[in-house]
């Protein structure tokens, strides 16, 4: 079974090679629960996501990289979308071409 980085990252290379899956995740961003639609989506592909798995995973790694880190203490800094994958893959993805 696959984890949840793991599912965004293959749906992530495939969108990028197929045109209309790319359409359909990027269209998921306008709709008015843009991390509900893009699940649903995921899910109609094939991809078991549901948006506290994403979420959660986030925080997750996030959580992993602060224990990592200068002792893990609530002072460590933050990185910009470092806990955000939903951000994290729209950005890979437009930045991915054929």
């Amino acid at each position: 079974m696959m984890n949840v980085v793991g599912m965004l990252d293959e749906l992530q290379t495939r969108a990028a090679h197929n045109e209309e899956w790319k359409r359909l995740l990027l269209a998921t961003r306008e709709e008015a629960e843009p991390l509900s639609a893009f699940c649903r989506v995921c899910r109609e592909l094939g991809y078991e996501l549901y948006e506290m798995d994403v979420i959660c995973a986030g925080e997750e790694f996030h959580a992993a990289m602060k224990r990592s880190t200068n002792g893990g203490g609530e002072n460590s800094p933050k990185l910009e979308w470092e806990d955000d994958f939903y951000e994290l893959f729209f950005a890979g993805l437009e930045g991915k071409r054929h």
